[in-house]
């Protein structure tokens, strides 16, 4: 696994700490242990399934859509954030 820069070198997790753990742990089919890890892997891989598609695509007309889904996940990873620290 590849350590966390930003966690050594301030001492806390940054917003996307876990998401390696949580990958490794859904391609072994552990879905909700996946999700406790780092609870915004699903919308964040979904944006990333977006942004491929965005980037194959030769009318790139959804210049607003890529804003907008990247708006939202970032919701989805600040409060993934706030539950991994202080929910679960």
């Amino acid at each position: 696994m590849i350590p966390c820069l930003f966690k050594m070198l301030f001492g806390f997790d940054c917003l996307g700490c876990g998401f390696q753990r949580a990958l490794f742990l859904l391609f072994r089919g552990e879905f909700l242990d996946a999700f406790k890890m780092y609870p915004a892997l699903y919308s964040t891989l979904l944006f990333f399934g977006f942004l491929i598609f965005y980037f194959f695509d030769k009318s790139k007309k959804y210049k607003k859509a890529v804003w907008n889904f990247a708006f939202i996940n970032l919701i989805f990873v600040i409060g993934g954030y706030y539950l991994k620290h202080f929910y679960f």
